[in-house]
């Protein structure tokens, strides 16, 4: 796992294996970036990583001048690991968050410019996210939600959807929010 742009590109990241978690490959990761570099400003923007995992992209983002990122996991280890290491790093833009995701999304008071959730694959309420997140107001205007998902998962067609990625077994959909839409 390593840190592709920004002021850490390049730095590998060595997570706990012992951490349950399906990190988002570095192939994926870095189309994904491809595609968001000309979509999305990240320096200064407010983030929302759900099902956080290792911190992959949390990290990434961070590294490319996010003002906060926010990191949402259910695994205290897994958010130990976010904290420890961006304490090291020195990203004082990162914080972790032990929660459910789906009570975090129906709880949170806060609008975020871009939102990249990564549940697991199997999660029943997967295909549900979008909604939530659009319903639960969690998106300022313009911006950005990805959800990622295995391909062969049928994901509804919400209000805002971009577009859909695929990169062999994962897959990305990507959804804007636009206030005057019907999300």
């Amino acid at each position: 796992m390593r840190i592709i742009g920004g002021s850490h590109a390049g730095l590998r990241l060595q997570p706990p294996t012992s951490l349950p978690v399906r990190p988002t490959t570095d192939m994926a990761k870095e189309a994904l970036f491809n595609v968001l570099q000309h979509r999305i400003d990240f320096d200064g923007i407010d983030v929302l990583d759900l099902c956080a995992g290792t911190g992959n992209v949390t990290f990434e983002i961070a590294s490319r001048g996010a003002a906060r990122v926010t990191a949402v996991d259910i695994h205290f280890k897994c958010i130990q690991y976010i904290n420890a290491t961006a304490r090291k790093l020195e990203l004082a833009a990162v914080k972790g968050i032990r929660a459910d995701v789906l009570k975090f999304i129906a709880s949170c008071k806060d609008q975020f410019d871009f939102i990249f959730v990564d549940p697991p694959y199997e999660m029943p309420q997967l295909p549900d996210v979008p909604r939530r997140i659009f319903d639960g107001g969690l998106l300022k205007p313009g911006g950005w939600l990805i959800l990622e998902h295995a391909t062969t998962r049928k994901i509804p067609v919400y209000a805002g959807l971009v577009e859909t990625r695929k990169y062999g077994y994962s897959s990305f959909s990507f959804y804007q929010y636009e206030p005057n839409g019907s999300q």
